[in-house]
C-alpha cells in the first residue's frame, strides 16, 4: 500500500508500506479521497503532538474491500466515508466498523470526503456548542474556510444574521455567497460589531481572541473550536463576570460522536442537510496523494477556501465517484 509518512515536523513523503491485517470489528477500504484539515497541519508541527514517523489524515471516503469475520456491516462493495481514523493519508486504510458511514447514492466520494468532519463540525457547534435561535447575531471567524462556510450556511437557516471575518475580498464574496450577511476585515470587527454578538464562532485563537470577547453581547458566548494562529494565552475567568456574564466553551468533535448512534444519526442529518439544499457541497481543490505536502503548504498559507482533498491513484477496486443510477423501468 502506499501512505504519506510524516518524517518529521518539515517532511511528508509517499512510501510503501505492508498492508495492515484485520483485527476483529475492522474494515479494510480502497481510499478514493481522503480530507486535508488544519488539524492534520497541527498534529504535524506540534500543536497536538504526535510520535514520528505516523501517517497523516483523519477523514476520508472509499470502497469497502475485506471485512474482518465478525462483521456484517458495511460489507464488501460499498462505498462509505470516515472521519476520526487515523491514517487516512493511504490508498487503502482500516477502520473500526462502526466509524463507517455508508453513503447515500446522491452524495459522491469527493463529496463525502470534503464534507464530513467539517460537516459534522458546523452541526454540533450551531446546535450544542451553542444552539443557535432565530434573530441572533452570530460572528464566524475565518468566514472563506471549510467549517466557515457551512457554519454560515446552517446559522442562516436557523434564522441568525451572520458576520464573518475573511482576510481578502476574494474571501469575502465566497462567504456572502454562502449567506453571510456581511463579510469584514479581522481588524474591522471591533467597530462593527462591539458588543452585540449572541455567539462568535472562533477558529483562529491567539490573535482573534480578544476581538471575539469585544464583540458578544452580555451573556454571549464564544466558541473555541481552533486555534490556527496558536493557542489562547492564559486567561483570567473572573474577566468573563465584569464584562457581561460571558461564556467560553472549548469543544471538540470527538465527544459529540463518540458512539455508534450520535455517529450515524449526526451524519444522516448532515446528508439530509445536503439533499434539501440547507447545505452546499464545499468547493474543493485536488491533489495527488504524492503531493500532499504541496496541499499542506497551500492551507497552512491561508490562501486557499473550500476544502483540500487528496486523490490516490486510480486502483481496480475503486468505484465510481457516484453510485449507479437505477435503470429507467
Amino acid at each position: 500500500m502506499k501512505v504519506i509518512e510524516a518524517v518529521d515536523r518539515d517532511t511528508l513523503r509517499l512510501v510503501e508500506r505492508a498492508s495492515i491485517p484485520l483485527q476483529a470489528g475492522e474494515v479494510r477500504i480502497a481510499v478514493v479521497a481522503a480530507g486535508v484539515n488544519y488539524l492534520d497541519i497541527q498534529e504535524r508541527t506540534g500543536a497536538y503532538p504526535r510520535e514520528f514517523p505516523y501517517v497523516p489524515g483523519g477523514e476520508g471516503s472509499g470502497v469497502v474491500t475485506e471485512v474482518a469475520p465478525d462483521v456484517s456491516t458495511p460489507m464488501v462493495g460499498q462505498r462509505v466515508c470516515w472521519q476520526g481514523v487515523q491514517a487516512s493519508y493511504a490508498d487503502e486504510a482500516v477502520a473500526p466498523a462502526w466509524k463507517v458511514i455508508p453513503l447515500p447514492a446522491e452524495v459522491s466520494h469527493q463529496q463525502a470526503a470534503a464534507i464530513l468532519l467539517q460537516g459534522l463540525t458546523a452541526q454540533y457547534l450551531t446546535t450544542d456548542s451553542y444552539a443557535v435561535q432565530p434573530g441572533d447575531l452570530i460572528v464566524v471567524h475565518a468566514g472563506a474556510g471549510g467549517v466557515g462556510l457551512l457554519l454560515t450556511q446552517l446559522a442562516k437557516s436557523l434564522g441568525a444574521k451572520v458576520i464573518t471575518t475573511v482576510s481578502t475580498q476574494q474571501k469575502a464574496a465566497l462567504s456572502q455567497a454562502a449567506g453571510a450577511d456581511q463579510a469584514v476585515a479581522y481588524e474591522d470587527l471591533r467597530s462593527t460589531v462591539a458588543g452585540r454578538a449572541a455567539a462568535v464562532y472562533d477558529s483562529v485563537g491567539r490573535t482573534t481572541f480578544e476581538d471575539s470577547l469585544h464583540a458578544l453581547a452580555p451573556r454571549g458566548t464564544l466558541i473555541l473550536y481552533g486555534q490556527s494562529s496558536g493557542p489562547v494565552p492564559p486567561f483570567d475567568l473572573s474577566r468573563l463576570g465584569p464584562i457581561g456574564s460571558l461564556t467560553i466553551t472549548r469543544p471538540t468533535l470527538r465527544h459529540f460522536v463518540s458512539t455508534p448512534a450520535s455517529l450515524h444519526s449526526q451524519a444522516a442529518l448532515l446528508f439530509d442537510h445536503l439533499k434539501t439544499g440547507t447545505l452546499t457541497p464545499p468547493i474543493t481543490t485536488t491533489y495527488p496523494l504524492a503531493d500532499a505536502a504541496e496541499a499542506h503548504e497551500a492551507l497552512q498559507s491561508r490562501s486557499t477556501t473550500g476544502k483540500l482533498l487528496l486523490l490516490p491513484a486510480p486502483t481496480t477496486l475503486a468505484a465510481p465517484d457516484r453510485a449507479p443510477r437505477p435503470a429507467p423501468e
